[in-house]
């Protein structure tokens, strides 16, 4: 178990202890249980628990109702963070002599006519003032002040970085599947930041290094939080198909070497076996076991399968 589950699993031992220690179901089905087991002659494992709101509110379980859904077909593939062709600028000197002075540092915003430089003419001995071709982001600067500028040299570097080409590295099959139109989701490796967009082109060719097909797609970056050389990830949808009954994959739990939710009534939570059909990052659908409506367990399920597990071993005790 890992540390977060092993810390909140005992923050809900400690809850329902100071809550008087909630019995795992009610005296009337133990009985029934027991009688029941005592006739097929094995005992059967506790099959709910019984949790206060209070205490399933501070241990931060949360339910919902199972409903109708889509099931998509998703892609997961790896790609970088690149300036938009067309919206990268060199800045040159117009003729070649001594730089008197520079105006910007990498990082720096500048606008479209903005003076960046100033140069001294080798031919006409007078100054004259280098402006920023485009609006944008200094990414370089390659001069110094006191160095002669030619003409062949670039001093800055400038990129509009207002929008940002993702391009999506794709290999296999799945290149046979994913198409110009779909929806794309966009994660950056380094910190989980998220885009929605959608893919724009497959390029022709072949990537040569990787031999991989390249997608690409654009995100807005007004704010810019994203960067270009940046790794990303991304799932592509390229299809979406209706379900009668879906829960989130967060709700799934295995006991007894079964697919198990947990639903609940008032302050009871009981296991539910479900036969599970087709599933995605995030929804699966439940073909039995589960009705519309019935409120499942959707967030610190693992929580209610170890308190019912405690149940067990406290009565091997």
């Amino acid at each position: 178990m890992k540390w977060t589950h092993w810390i909140s699993a005992l923050t809900l031992a400690v809850l329902l202890s100071a809550c008087g220690g909630a019995k795992p179901f009610n005296e009337t089905d133990h009985e029934e249980g027991e009688a029941h087991a005592a006739e097929e002659g094995h005992e059967e494992a506790p099959d709910r628990t019984t949790i206060a709101a209070k205490v399933a509110q501070d241990a931060g379980i949360r339910v919902a109702p199972a409903a109708a859904g889509i099931i998509a077909d998703e892609h997961e593939v790896q790609g970088l963070l690149t300036p938009v062709e067309g919206r990268v600028a060199k800045v040159m000197a117009r003729f070649p002599g001594p730089i008197r002075s520079l105006r910007a540092n990498v990082g720096d915003r500048v606008r479209a006519g903005q003076p960046l430089a100033t140069i001294e003419s080798n031919l006409s001995l007078t100054t004259y003032t280098v402006p920023a071709p485009i609006s944008g982001v200094v990414l370089a600067r390659n001069a110094s002040i006191g160095t002669v500028a030619s003409e062949s040299a670039a001093l800055y570097e400038i990129a509009d970085l207002s929008e940002l080409w993702v391009d999506l590295h794709i290999f296999g099959a799945d290149a046979q599947h994913i198409t110009a139109g779909v929806p794309v989701r966009v994660t950056r490796l380094s910190d989980g930041l998220t885009a929605e967009t959608t893919l724009e082109r497959v390029l022709p060719g072949t990537a040569t290094a990787s031999q991989s097909t390249v997608a690409r797609a654009t995100i807005r970056n007004l704010d810019g939080l994203w960067r270009p050389g940046s790794a990303v990830k991304a799932r592509v949808t390229v299809d979406q198909a209706p379900a009668t009954l879906v829960v989130p994959v967060i709700a799934l739990q295995t006991a007894e070497d079964q697919d198990v939710v947990y639903v609940q009534q008032g302050d009871t939570y009981r296991v539910r076996p479900v036969k599970l059909g087709r599933r995605d990052a995030e929804r699966v659908e439940v073909l039995d076991g589960l009705k519309a409506g019935e409120r499942v367990v959707v967030a610190q399920s693992f929580l209610v399968k170890a308190d019912i597990e405690k149940s067990t071993v406290e009565e091997d005790h």
